[in-house]
């Protein structure tokens, strides 16, 4: 988990964009933002990591459109939500949005662990799937009580030995494969009310029945830059992000180390797909630096990749040519577009 922590912010610092916030709201315009904050996301306990996911479009309209020039991956995405099913009695098509909330956990001086709840909101029969869940685990849960709530537990290690996958030799059903296996320790679920489920740790699911703390406003005006996205993000950054991130390069390492918050949004549409980041520094000067080492990433990418002759690496070209980067006070930002065409030809060659 701390592993995926740090490529998780080091490949939001190199990608960095979306329209600046304004901390600086009235009291009336603060209050309009959160009436657009997503009701999942209004459920999750404080957070460093925020992350809201629109599930129904992602299964039923971004995939098969990402993947329609590699319909032997699809099929193999398609294989593995029907073993995830099987395997926990969870279907995943039957939910319609999911937001993340980790908290970030110093474990050493380069290290952080995260802890993530989910909250699933979707049409299913909560009473039905949870029943579900328990046929499949085999009885390898147990029950636990915050007020009149239950919280069941799932010994995950148990019910994967219990529900064993059969093998695979793809590379991307081996890599989903190996995610489902890193989950060592227990799994709580709850119901939150008629239509939404919280799946996370103990500590987590117990927070969020709770509902003595919330997700701080920074972060929720940060997630609603765009509303309707397919996916939306932001975080806080942990101190010391150079040191995490075993960084060489002084003047990166400084970049790192001067970022606040990380946001921005992504989508899939019948044309291809964009994605808009956000990197906000303490002081406008870092910002001016971050900026600028963008800038020269990007001559640098297109100088390396100026002999491209095969198609994959014209697509990657053509996908660095057309990134916009810019900055507004305290925030860079970074946009990318990437016509289906080329989205095709990058897809064609995963196996």
């Amino acid at each position: 988990m701390k592993n995926k922590v740090i490529a998780l912010f080091t490949a939001f610092v190199l990608l960095a964009v979306s329209v600046p916030a304004t901390f600086a709201d009235s009291d009336g315009k603060k209050a309009a933002k959160k009436r657009q904050i997503s009701p999942a996301v209004a459920l999750l306990p404080a957070s460093d990591v925020v992350a809201t996911i629109d599930t129904k479009r992602l299964l039923g309209h971004a995939l098969p459109t990402i993947l329609s020039s590699n319909q032997p991956l699809l099929s193999q995405i398609t294989a593995k939500l029907d073993e995830i099913q099987t395997r926990s009695g969870i279907d995943l098509r039957q939910f319609d949005q999911v937001a993340v909330g980790a908290s970030l956990r110093p474990v050493s001086a380069k290290e952080y662990d995260a802890d993530p709840v989910l909250v699933v909101r979707g049409s299913f029969n909560l009473a039905a799937l949870i029943s579900a869940a328990k046929i499949a685990s085999n009885a390898a849960y147990r029950e636990e009580k915050v007020g009149d709530k239950s919280i069941y537990v799932f010994s995950v290690k148990d019910v994967a030995q219990k529900n064993a996958p059969t093998a695979n030799n793809s590379q991307v059903s081996g890599a989903i494969g190996r995610s489902l296996d890193s989950f060592a320790r227990e799994v709580a679920v709850t119901a939150l009310n008629t239509n939404t489920l919280a799946i996370g740790s103990l500590a987590r699911v117990r927070q969020t029945l709770e509902a003595r703390t919330h997700v701080d406003v920074e972060l929720t005006n940060l997630l609603s830059k765009k509303p309707g996205a397919l996916m939306s993000f932001a975080a806080k950054t942990p101190t010391g992000m150079s040191s995490i991130a075993n960084l060489d390069n002084d003047e990166l390492g400084k970049n790192l180390d001067s970022i606040r918050y990380l946001y921005g949004w992504m989508d899939v549409t019948n044309n291809g797909a964009v994605a808009n980041f956000a990197a906000r520094t303490a002081l406008a000067a870092d910002a001016q630096s971050l900026f600028e080492t963008l800038q020269g990433l990007q001559v640098i990418g297109k100088a390396l990749m100026g002999g491209a002759n095969t198609p994959d690496k014209q697509a990657l070209v053509r996908i660095i040519d057309s990134t916009q980067i810019a900055r507004d006070g305290n925030d860079v930002t970074l946009a990318i577009s990437v016509p289906q065409s080329d989205i095709d030809i990058l897809v064609g060659k995963i196996k």
